[in-house]
């Protein structure tokens, strides 16, 4: 399933994929959930991506939220997994930018094939500090809000962390294939991003 935020194909096809593997490249906003013979992959800042794989199933997929949820709340205490403004919104209407309904996607996903949230491999990636000279009052710290609720979320819906890779600096290039389960991440650091200037 791809969103309607238009995650597609990568640039030029494949985007370098193996022949016979098809390539999804998420945006901010975009989810996708597959099978066997697909790779997605994202650029992750201060967003934060979740992946979940199924090792038996072969099925899995990725998303790259932009913010914990659609109400200004800054607290990951605040934000209720049960939010009925989200539990009652159709597939079409979920909304892969917040970590809440990208979660419910998921989980609807889940539940179209069979399978629980307790069977999959799940990591959480991104949520960098994209102005680490700034000086940020932690009510207005986005990276550190997504990470949190993140967590908060896949915790409470029962998910089996196997990975995470997330704060520092600069930003990371995230990718899954499908058929092995196998996720990259390439983190560049803004330190050494500056220092190559």
């Amino acid at each position: 399933m791809l969103s309607r935020h238009g995650a597609g194909p990568g640039p030029g096809g494949t985007g370098g994929a193996a022949p016979g593997l098809r390539e999804v490249v998420l945006n901010p906003g975009d989810f996708c959930f597959a099978g066997a013979g697909t790779r997605i992959r994202t650029l992750l800042g201060s967003c934060v991506s979740i992946v979940l794989w199924h090792p038996s199933r072969r099925v899995g997929g990725m998303c790259h939220y932009m913010l914990p949820g659609r109400s200004r709340r800054r607290d990951a205490e605040d934000l209720r997994v049960e939010d009925p403004q989200v539990e009652d919104l159709e597939a079409e209407d979920l909304d892969g930018r917040y970590a809440d309904e990208a979660i419910q996607l998921f989980l609807r996903e889940i539940h179209r094939h069979g399978t629980r949230p307790g069977e999959y491999q799940a990591k959480i990636l991104g949520g960098g500090n994209q102005f680490p000279q700034a000086t940020t009052p932690a009510s207005l710290d986005v990276s550190r809000d997504n990470v949190d609720v993140g967590l908060r979320l896949l915790g409470q819906h029962g998910f089996v962390l196997t990975g995470r890779h997330f704060g520092g600096t600069g930003f990371r290039r995230v990718a899954i294939d499908l058929s092995t389960g196998v996720v990259q991440v390439v983190h560049v650091d803004r330190a050494d991003v500056g220092s190559r200037s």
